[in-house]
């Protein structure tokens, strides 16, 4: 069990399976925390990067094939099952190309793919980033590759001396004094390749190191019609903004801060989460800019979700993290969503909007987007989803027209088989309801709220101890801070 990018919980057959033993020391980068005997006790802590989280990951018995092709189908249809048409995969950790894609290829070439997927190249190899990136400029042509499943350049790990792990329990990494040397040698085999790059950056100090290296090679060869980008840039500066302007570059923001703003605010205040990223500021100077996840490993793949956090400013806890100034409206953040992604997989006037001469991809919602009140907006699913005019999910009165729903999941006892989704959405109705007020009724304590009832969390979580905006009177009276 993963728990963002600081730690990860392993039950006992897990700490077997990886071999996990007294004798296994900490790896760099990491604790195996232990009882007082020395023993594992199943906590791994990553410090100061994911690392050992990568690493641990890695060691795991692998699925059998035809388990991995049923069990990305599944996935796929939970995307189908949120409204989700298509991704930009920007690879990951022990994610070698073209090894571990060979699913999504067999997949690609059954026509059984219910998402549109452009990935980029991740290296693997720390100090042999160089030599992946050259060979595999010799071995792949970017765009190669349908409609539905293509080549869309490098990244998002160029070098790792350039990645600054994003886990705001720890202090920002400081990148070594390599970073710069080894990020100007990927860079401008890419440019003289003219393969578009994505690249990892939390924080503006890396940001600003690598517009250094940006703007070098730019002087050699020019990035002008290259489609780059940063992912993340919780932090950068209006100065580093300014400067991927002139370079024609963009940034990928990703709703991270919705799950980790509560520890970004305890590590640097809420006046510096006041903007994080400054996604107002990046649309009014007109650079390019897009919204995703950065889902598994580190957030949801849930868009609305990521959708709620733009327009509420607030994490998945109720901690209100961005002033009104700083949320977008609702119009706003669907474009981020939809019709700005086409430019960071170069497919502008291909996708993004409901008009002739695109593709065919558009979802009907369980709700009215623009009027559902914004405490739903995470709540949103698909009751119809349709990818090339084909209907790859559908709900309700729409399940008649389902086209794609895969088989059972795999194997027989796999609890995908009785899952009901992200967030347990698809329990019967009325389920959902009844295990809540079982759980409020569990609550060992003596106080039942006034205004919450045994829903304490709702009001530690907020700045307010408020449910809404009609509980605020009420407010005055509750009785949570004293649980």
């Amino acid at each position: 069990m993963l728990h963002l990018y600081d730690r990860a919980l392993l039950n006992g057959a897990a700490l077997r399976a990886v071999g996990y033993t007294k004798d296994t020391p900490n790896p760099p980068g990491g604790e195996i925390t232990r009882d007082a005997a020395g023993n594992p006790i199943g906590l791994l802590l990553a410090k100061p990067n994911a690392g050992i989280l990568y690493a641990t990951l890695a060691k795991g018995p692998k699925l059998p094939f035809e388990y991995q092709v049923n069990s990305t189908r599944h996935f796929m249809r939970e995307l189908n099952r949120l409204g989700v048409t298509g991704a930009l995969d920007a690879g990951g950790g022990f994610q070698n190309y073209p090894d571990d894609y060979a699913v999504i290829q067999k997949l690609a070439d059954e026509n059984l793919l219910t998402i549109r997927l452009a990935y980029n190249l991740f290296t693997q190899k720390p100090k042999g980033e160089k030599e992946d990136f050259l060979n595999w400029a010799k071995t792949s042509t970017y765009k190669q590759g349908t409609d539905y499943f293509r080549h869309n350049g490098a990244g998002e790990m160029l070098v790792f001396s350039a990645a600054d792990f994003e886990d705001f329990r720890e202090p920002r990494p400081e990148m070594g004094p390599e970073m710069e040397g080894d990020l100007d040698g990927v860079v401008r085999i890419l440019a003289e390749n003219r393969w578009p790059w994505r690249m990892h950056a939390t924080y503006d100090e890396t940001i600003a190191r690598a517009l250094d290296v940006f703007e070098t090679v730019n002087q050699d060869v020019p990035l002008a019609s290259l489609n780059w980008f940063f992912d993340h840039a919780e932090t950068i500066s209006e100065k580093s903004i300014d400067r991927i302007a002139a370079l024609g570059g963009g940034i990928a923001v990703q709703h991270r801060m919705a799950y980790q703003g509560e520890y970004f605010v305890e590590r640097y205040g809420l006046g510096a989460a006041e903007a994080t990223p400054p996604v107002k500021k990046i649309l009014e100077k007109g650079v390019k800019v897009s919204a995703g996840t950065d889902a598994t490993r580190v957030a949801s793949y849930n868009p609305w979700v990521s959708l709620a956090w733009l327009i509420t400013g607030k994490t998945v806890g109720g901690l209100r993290l961005y002033p009104q100034h700083n949320c977008l409206d609702r119009e706003t953040a669907l474009r981020m969503w939809t019709e700005n992604v086409t430019w960071f997989s170069n497919e502008v006037g291909k996708k993004g909007r409901i008009e002739a001469g695109q593709f065919a991809d558009l979802i009907v919602p369980d709700r009215d987007f623009f009027a559902c009140p914004e405490s739903e907006i995470a709540d949103t699913t698909a009751l119809l989803t349709m990818v090339a005019g084909r209907v790859v999910y559908g709900a309700g009165e729409f399940s008649s027209l389902d086209e794609a729903a895969p088989p059972p999941a795999m194997p027989d006892w796999s609890p995908v088989r009785r899952y009901g989704g992200f967030a347990a959405w698809g329990i019967e109705p009325g389920a959902q309801a009844q295990a809540q007020r079982a759980v409020e009724a569990s609550c060992a304590c003596a106080n039942d709220c006034n205004v919450h009832g045994h829903r304490h969390a709702t009001a530690w979580s907020a700045k307010l101890p408020i449910a809404d905006l009609k509980s605020f009177w009420g407010a005055l009276g509750c009785a949570c801070w004293a649980v």
